[in-house]
């Protein structure tokens, strides 16, 4: 079955075409800077261990022209993988933002886009490229099935306890304001590729997605009881460009001093925090290089960055009751061991016992970086949301057929 697989976000587009069963893509790609100049594709094929790649420097200034390129190199003679659209069965959607009406993948129908767009202030800089990406892929593959993967679904499983604000009840029942989570993919990929290595279903872990935007799930065998965003992506940890947790009078007392309009705060809070507002870097490769230069303000950030993933494992090992592994994650969880270190240090109390050299290690593989005396085991698990969107396409479908026989 050929799955492609359409990320959709404000200037850009990332896609992966997978023939499930097989987990490997057979190709992959971006579309940059999309409505801007030097707009490119970047094409990648996979043949076993090799890899070609081309990329087209092209005029893109809307969507519908990127999806209209992603069409043609994936038939182009020479770099193309398909000889004509027809042969994609199943397009899958990443939408970020599903409200509380889905917690499972949904084949897309009218009504589930009417369901999207009403979304759109709740997600603003996401789902109305989402939506974008479903109508011209909808043309562009018409025999193809279409499938919306929420961000936040994994989430939905939270008890009101740990969703709900402590607002007067009718900002939810009449604006559905509660804590939704992000990076839903991401954190159902990895816990259950950790519950097989602990071969343990009912386990009780922590995964922790770090890359630009971070986020973490308190998870009790399989189900999400707590995540750290909210209502938005702003909310828990310090991220590249956003503050996370924050007073809300930050708010009013920018606006009061200052004179700013919500969307001067809504730019700063979003775009100007995080690393970026502590260092003026948003790449954590960046900020080392400062560190090992000796800026104390980088230092400061990192130590801030760990610090507030260190009270996330603390909380959510209180509300698990127990715990069996914290999961590192995503592009900086993966790869940046000067953050997985710090954000263990001195948790021994919880049992959590990092091994240094093994935590220096690099590997595309999963892999267990704690001490053998630690009693919580720490791993990398390296995450991979688009196969994740593919997978959860055919079990939509082969649940669908078996529904319909």
């Amino acid at each position: 079955m050929n799955i492609l697989v359409i990320n959709s976000g404000s200037s850009s587009i990332k896609y992966q075409l997978f023939k499930m069963p097989c987990t490997a893509p057979i190709c992959s790609g971006l579309v940059e800077r999309i409505g801007l100049q030097n707009s490119s594709v970047t094409h990648k094929v996979y043949s076993g261990d090799k890899e070609r790649a081309v990329t087209l420097t092209l005029n893109i200034p809307d969507h519908e022209t990127g999806m209209i390129e992603i069409g043609k190199v994936l038939t182009e003679p020479g770099i193309g993988v398909i000889k004509n659209p027809e042969e994609i069965e199943v397009v899958g959607h990443r939408v970020v933002h599903g409200g509380e009406k889905f917690s499972q993948p949904a084949i897309i129908t009218a009504q589930v886009k009417e369901e999207i767009k009403k979304l759109f202030s709740l997600a603003p800089l996401h789902n109305p490229g989402h939506y974008k990406g479903i109508e011209i892929a909808e043309k562009l593959f018409p025999k193809a099935s279409h499938i919306a993967v929420f961000d936040t679904a994994f989430h939905q499983t939270m008890p009101e306890k740990a969703f709900r604000y402590a607002i007067p009840n009718s900002y939810y029942t009449d604006y559905h304001i509660r804590a939704y989570g992000f990076h839903g993919t991401s954190h159902k990929y990895v816990t259950a590729k950790t519950l097989k290595y602990l071969d343990k279903p009912d386990a009780k872990i922590i995964t922790i997605h770090l890359g630009n935007g971070c986020s973490m799930a308190a998870v009790d065998a399989g189900k999400c009881i707590d995540t750290s965003m909210g209502l938005t992506p702003l909310d828990g940890l310090i991220m590249g460009t956003r503050c996370g947790n924050i007073d809300a009078s930050v708010i009013l007392y920018l606006e009061q001093q200052e004179g700013y309009t919500a969307e001067r705060v809504n730019a700063i809070l979003n775009k100007e925090s995080g690393m970026t507002g502590l260092t003026g870097h948003a790449d954590m490769r960046d900020i080392q290089k400062l560190i090992a230069d000796g800026d104390e303000a980088a230092r400061l950030a990192y130590d801030m960055y760990a610090y507030r993933i260190k009270k996330f494992i603390g909380s959510y090992a209180a509300a698990l009751n127990g715990l069996d592994a914290v999961v590192f994650t995503a592009g900086v969880g993966e790869n940046d061991s000067l953050a997985r270190e710090l954000a263990c240090r001195n948790l021994d109390f919880f049992g959590i016992v990092l091994d240094g050299q093994k935590n220096n290690l690099r590997s595309p593989l999963l892999r267990e970086i704690s001490t053998t005396e630690s009693r919580v085991k720490v791993l990398v698990v390296p995450t991979n949301e688009e196969l994740e969107i593919a997978t959860q396409c055919v079990e939509l479908l082969s649940h669908s057929n078996k529904q319909g026989k």
